[in-house]
C-alpha cells in the first residue's frame, strides 16, 4: 500500500547542498520538489528548485553563508510552494567510521559515535554534524534517519578491505571503506533485475572513483581509508607513495593541516593543469594545445583504465562497464579516453553513439558492452528513508 506521506532528503557537499522531497506511488518514490543551493561560503551563492515535472519554480541569487543558512532557505521556499511536511529527513553522510556501516534511524546513541567517529573524516563528519543539529532545530519533530555512503561497501571481502600495516593499526579502525556508495547503489537498482556477474562501475565527478561489483555486490574500490585514495579527482591526488608525504614533512615542514589542503584540494586534475579542476575548461585548452591540460586528461584517464584492468583481473573478467557521475556521463572525451585502453577487455567504442552520449556507447558486435547511467543519490536516500521509517 502506498504511504501518502513525503520524506526530505538532504545530501549536502563541500560547497553545495541538494535536497529533494518524495512521495510513494506505486512503490517507486516520485519527486514533488528537487533543488540544490551552490557556490555555499561564496560572496554570490545560488539557490533552485523545480517540480516534480522538472519545471524551474524557483531560481534565485542568494548567498549562503553556510550549509545550515542554505537549508534554512530551501525548508523556506519549499513551504511557500506548498510543500506539505515531511514525515521523515534523510541525511547523506559520507563517512561513519568503523562503527556505524548502516543506514540507520538518528539516535542520540548514533550522534554520539558520529561525533567519536570525526578523525577518520574531519572534512566530512563535523559539517554533517552541524547539519543535523540544524536540521534538527529548523523541524524538531519529524524522525531523521542517516544514510552512509560507506555502508554499500560493507561488503568488502577481509583481502580487500585490509591494508598491509600492522594489526595494532588495522585494529584503530585503519581500512579500505569506500564511498560513492549512494551512487553505486541507485546503478545497482537500475541495472536490476538483471545484474550481470562482472561489472565495473566508474563514478566520474569532482570526486571519482570505481567499483567492482560481483552480482551487484562491492567486492573491491577504489577509494580507501578517505575519499583521498584511488584514482586522480578534481582535487585530490588518489594513489600517492606515502614517501612523498614524508619527504614534504622532512624537507619542506610542512605539517597535517598542510598536507590535508595539498592532498585534498591542491592536487589531482588541479594540481596537473596548473590550476583548474572543470572538465570542460580542461578538453578545450587541451584540444587547444594546452600541455598542461592535456597531460591531467592522460593522466586521469589512463587511472580509470587501468583500474578497470586491474578489477576485471578481481573479477575473473568483465561483462559491463557504467560510466556515471557529471563526467562519466557527459565527457565522450573522457569515455573515449578511458575506452581506448580496454580492448583487451572486448570494448569496441561507437564513436557517433559516444558522442551522443547514448545509454549504450559500444557498437552491437562489443563483447563488453559499456553503458552511461544517470545516478540518483537522492532518490536512494528517499527509498531508505522510507524503509527505515516504517521499520
Amino acid at each position: 500500500m502506498s504511504d501518502p506521506g513525503t520524506v526530505l532528503v538532504i545530501n549536502s557537499g563541500s560547497s553545495s547542498l541538494k535536497f529533494g522531497l518524495y512521495a510513494e506511488q506505486g512503490g517507486q518514490e516520485a519527486v514533488r520538489f528537487k533543488g540544490s543551493a551552490t557556490h555555499i561560503g561564496a560572496e554570490q551563492g545560488r539557490l533552485v528548485v523545480k517540480d516534480g515535472a522538472g519545471k524551474q519554480v524557483r531560481a534565485l541569487d542568494v548567498r549562503h553563508p553556510s550549509q545550515e543558512d542554505a537549508l534554512h532557505e530551501a525548508v523556506r521556499h519549499l513551504r511557500e510552494l506548498g510543500a506539505e511536511p515531511p514525515k521523515a529527513i534523510g541525511h547523506r553522510v559520507v563517512h561513519g567510521g568503523p562503527h556505524l556501516r548502516q543506514h540507520q534511524a538518528l539516535t542520540p546513541e548514533v550522534m554520539k559515535a558520529l561525533e567519536e567517529a570525526t578523525h577518520f573524516a574531519p572534512l566530512h563528519i563535523p559539517s554533517a554534524l552541524r547539519l543535523i543539529r540544524a536540521t534538527q532545530r529548523q523541524l524538531p519533530d519529524v524522525p531523521q534517519f542517516v544514510c552512509f555512503d560507506t555502508a554499500f561497501h560493507a561488503t568488502l571481502p577481509e583481502v580487500a578491505s585490509t591494508f598491509p600495516l600492522p594489526r595494532s593499526v588495522r585494529e584503530q579502525g585503519v581500512q579500505r571503506y569506500g564511498f560513492h556508495g549512494l551512487s553505486y547503489e541507485s546503478i545497482v537498482a537500475r541495472l536490476a533485475p538483471h545484474i550481470p556477474e562482472r561489472a565495473v562501475v566508474a563514478h566520474l565527478g569532482n570526486g571519482a572513483s570505481l567499483v567492482a561489483l560481483e552480482r551487484g555486490r562491492s567486492v573491491d574500490t577504489s577509494m580507501g581509508f578517505t575519499p583521498t585514495g584511488g584514482i586522480p579527482s578534481g582535487t585530490r591526488t588518489g594513489d600517492l607513495d606515502p614517501g612523498v608525504l614524508l619527504f614534504l614533512m622532512r624537507t619542506g615542514g610542512l605539517d597535517a593541516d598542510a598536507l590535508e589542503t595539498l592532498v585534498n584540494k591542491d592536487s589531482g586534475l588541479r594540481g596537473l593543469s596548473d590550476g583548474t579542476s572543470d572538465m570542460q575548461a580542461l578538453t578545450r585548452d587541451a584540444a587547444a594545445g594546452d600541455a598542461a591540460a592535456a597531460l591531467a586528461l592522460d593522466v586521469f584517464t589512463r587511472g580509470i583504465a587501468k583500474t578497470v584492468g586491474a578489477y576485471a583481473a578481481v573479477l575473473g573478467g568483465l561483462d559491463l562497464l557504467v560510466f556515471t557521475g557529471g563526467i562519466g556521463e557527459n565527457s565522450a572525451q573522457v569515455r573515449e579516453g578511458v575506452c581506448a585502453r580496454l580492448g583487451h577487455l572486448g570494448v569496441r567504442v561507437d564513436p557517433q553513439r559516444n558522442a551522443a552520449s547514448a545509454e549504450f556507447i559500444t557498437t552491437d558486435a562489443s563483447p563488453c558492452p559499456v553503458r552511461v547511467l544517470p545516478s540518483d543519490e537522492e532518490v536512494q536516500l528517499a527509498r531508505h528513508t522510507r524503509r527505515l521509517l516504517r521499520g
